[in-house]
């Protein structure tokens, strides 16, 4: 749509140009033709350059179904995300582009804006890559590279799994925040934070650690299904994640050393 309305704005200022060039002087025609121009520029060109932007799923609201229902989705994504896209793009306006996943590091000397809205929209970028419909993610399973970093940190997948369920319950992680699997300097840790906190912000834990699965823990994630019942949110949580990404991601933190990057 900006494409087709900067050709005809182009378009247009090239006849009117032609139909009184007879009556202007050269100086006065380039002017036209260059005003035009930057018209039709600005109109094609993003509201900001940095702006951060919501990523679309990469399935339906529905495709989570039964575990996490559509309508839940549907808000999580369209309405909390976007929020914390937003507010992150208010917080940074003006200043230079930094990719989302580099304003983590710093994300709490950056103040609240930074640190909630910055990982409120990297944490859930994050999230909704991880997992897929049912059906694919049983399909899945963990690399061999993972899974042997999984038995050497928790003693086996099933420990792991209950480990985190253990994590993620209201008694261990109370209010809203996150659980997370990340790469440490001595292999994968168990890490819970608070609210839009993630490891990569340095401050956070004892060191800076690479999320390599999430999960999103505050209410509006499960309540309109679960109500007060997180922990079978958790539970039903694991038939969705998609190992095969999980693994993608175990593999690209240990080779550089870096978070996972994040589309939007």
């Amino acid at each position: 749509m900006k494409l087709a309305i900067s050709v005809a704005l182009v378009g247009s200022a090239s006849a009117w140009s032609t139909l009184t060039m007879k009556a202007q002087t050269p100086n006065s025609r380039r002017d036209i033709l260059q005003k035009g121009a930057a018209i039709a520029t600005a109109i094609a060109a993003p509201a900001a350059a940095n702006a951060y932007a919501v990523p679309d799923l990469n399935y339906p609201f529905e495709a989570l179904e039964p575990y996490i229902d559509a309508p839940t989705m549907k808000i999580h994504h369209d309405k909390h995300h976007a929020t914390y896209v937003a507010n992150i793009n208010k917080a940074t306006e003006g200043k230079d582009e930094v990719d989302i996943l580099e304003l983590q590091l710093n994300a709490l000397e950056a103040g609240p804006a930074v640190r909630n809205n910055g990982g409120g929209h990297y944490n859930h970028a994050f999230f909704w890559d991880e997992m897929s419909p049912p059906d694919e993610a049983k399909k899945t399973k963990p690399s061999a590279e993972l899974e042997a970093a999984i038995d050497k940190a928790f003693g086996s997948f099933d420990e792991m799994k209950a480990q985190f369920e253990a994590r993620a319950a209201p008694g261990a992680l109370f209010g809203s925040g996150w659980v997370w699997i990340c790469a440490s300097s001595d292999g994968l840790k168990l890490v819970g934070t608070p609210n839009q906190d993630n490891p990569l912000m340095k401050g956070v834990a004892d060191e800076v650690m690479y999320p390599i699965l999430g999960l999103d823990v505050w209410e509006h994630a499960y309540y309109l299904k679960y109500q007060n019942r997180r922990p079978e949110y958790v539970s039903n949580w694991w038939n969705v994640v998609n190992w095969d990404k999980v693994s993608e991601n175990y593999a690209y933190v240990t080779e550089k050393k870096a978070g996972v990057p994040v589309r939007g």
